[in-house]
Formats: C-alpha cells, structure tokens, sequence
C-alpha cells in the first residue's frame, strides 16, 4: 500500500498487557499511519498510561513518531468495590500495566492534553482519522467538548468496549471500559458519528493459549513485537489462569485493531445501543437493541462475529517479520 493510501490511525488507550500488543502491532503495520496514540485513566492511570505508551514508542522506533497524548486523570474505579466483584486490572496486568516489564522512558517536557491532542489531530486531518479506542471513553467525550465538531471530522471510531449478549467481566451486566466512565460512555455513542463497536463477545474470542505461546518462543524473530510478545505473554497467560481459570490470553485489543485494518474478517450488524447510566447493578451496561421493527434508529455498527485464526494470522504475521 502506498504511503498516501495507509490508514491514518489514531489510538486511545490505558495500557495494558492488551492495549501494548495492539499499540506495537500498529506500529509495526506498514499500512497503518499511527499519527497519535493518547493515554486514558483505566487499567492504569493517566500519567502510567502516557509512561507505558511513551516506552512502547521508543521500543518500537517507528519511521514516523505520533503525537503523544498524556492524561493525568486517574480512573474512578480502581478505588470502588464494583471493581472486586471480579479480578481488578493490576491483577491481570500487573502493578504498572505491563506485567513483569519495565520499560523506561523519558517524561515528555512539552506534554499536550490528550483530549486536546485527539482535538488538533481531527482539525489537522478532517475526515482522515480512524480513532480507535482500547480504554474508557473519558478522552473522547473530552475532545467533542474542546472542538464541536470533533465527530463529525473524524473518519471513523471505534470503540472495543461494553457486552452484546454475554454479560459483563466486572459486575454481572457491565464490562470494565463501559463501567469506567458510563456517562462519557453514553455521551459517546449518542453522538451521530461512523463508529463500531467491537463487544467482548467477539473481542474475546481470538486468543493465545499455552501452545501457541509455545510455538511462538521456538520460532525466534528479530523484531520489536516479537521481543514484547514474549516478555508479555507469560505473565498474562500466568495470570489468567491464577485469577480466571482461563488456559488462554484474549487477544481483545489486538481484535479490535483487526477490525480496522482486515474489516473483512468481520460480520457487524447496524443496531441501537445505550448505556445504563441508574440502575443499581446495572450501571455502565451496555444496551444493544436488537428488536425487529422497532423505529429507533441504528446508532453503531456492532461486530457480531470474527474470522478468529484470521485475527491470530494478522497478529503473527508481524511476529515473524
């Protein structure tokens, strides 16, 4: 693909064991332009979120350096006790996002708002940016407030966050970059703008297990996400063994990047959705209509299936570069 045909991508995360896989990965994709990557409160909070980006650029060097977003927020429900009804973030990720890794990276001296960033990013490219969100939706909400127009001149969003029809991974109804920030959340997806929603009902479903982490570590690359890959992985495999019982790593972050860059390994359907804003044990549940003959109209595009050994060939096939 050539340079004036790449994608121009930019990324809004917490990371994250996840949201560092996807990061690196896009960094790696020659047909994605990374123009930014902004940091949320949510797995970490803000300034570890710009600290772990910072370093997955360095770690990455890529021909073209993005704009870097920092945020100093820090993410209300780390501190709540919704977030014990299951294993908080620091369990699945580790006390500084990245499991056992530490990554070093120079504090940024002219650091921008990552709000503000996302708000000059669209004025600069109108209609050219794919704004892909791996975290809480705070960022988002944000940068409609510093620029009115901020939906209508992005390109696309999409969003990985909330649940279709399996239920939540934090409370019952509620899945964790929802519940983080359901009034942003909400505020977000009422807004008429192109965007996707990949639901952990599909994200989920790409995932490394034991074995192919095994094959991955025999077959040796001399690349930058190859090196991440295997320190991550382990300690994320580990973890969601120990803490959920699960013989695999879902590859959440990495599927929704997929959604973007191979669209075609994926079935969406165009539907209402709402978030739940009130309800005792439903705050931050994702409400997706799914009716016949209603006269609401559709709101998102929600994936609703994936082609997963598609997902694992696009993550492997920069593995091995």
């Amino acid at each position: 693909m050539s340079v004036s045909h790449r994608r121009m991508l930019v990324i809004d995360a917490d990371p994250g064991i996840g949201d560092a896989l996807a990061i690196a990965l896009a960094l790696s994709d020659p047909d994605l332009d990374v123009v930014g990557i902004t940091a949320c409160a949510g797995c970490v909070s803000g300034r570890q979120a710009a600290r772990n980006i910072q370093a997955l650029v360095d770690l990455i060097d890529p021909p073209r350096r993005p704009r870097i977003g920092v945020s100093h927020m820090v993410a209300p429900l780390i501190d709540s006790p919704l977030v014990y009804e299951a294993p908080g973030p620091q369990s699945l990720n580790g006390a500084n996002g990245l499991g056992d890794l530490e990554l070093r990276a120079a504090e940024l001296h002219h650091a921008h708002v990552s709000a503000k960033v996302l708000a000059d990013l669209v004025r600069q490219f109108p209609h050219r940016i794919t704004l892909l969100t791996l975290g809480p939706l705070t960022n988002v909400a944000l940068a409609q407030e510093l620029e009115p127009q901020f939906f209508e001149l992005l390109r696309e969003l999409v969003c990985l966050g909330g649940s279709f029809q399996i239920g939540g991974d934090i409370t019952a109804a509620a899945e964790f970059n929802i519940l983080v920030d359901p009034e942003s959340a909400a505020a977000v997806f009422a807004r008429p703008a192109t965007k996707t929603i990949v639901p952990r009902d599909v994200a989920e479903r790409p995932e490394i297990t034991f074995e192919r982490l095994n094959a991955i570590q025999a077959r040796r690359a001399n690349n930058p996400l190859w090196r991440l890959a295997n320190e991550l992985l382990p300690f994320a495999l580990r973890a969601h063994h120990e803490e959920l019982g699960r013989e695999g790593f879902p590859l959440k972050e990495v599927t929704a990047l997929a959604a973007i860059a191979r669209p075609g390994l994926f079935e969406r359907d165009s539907l209402p959705v709402d978030v739940e804003l009130r309800g005792e044990i439903t705050r931050g549940m994702t409400v997706f209509d799914i009716r016949p003959r209603i006269a609401r109209q559709p709101n998102a595009d929600v994936v609703i299936d994936v082609d997963e050994q598609g997902v694992l060939d696009y993550f492997q096939r920069f593995l091995f570069r």
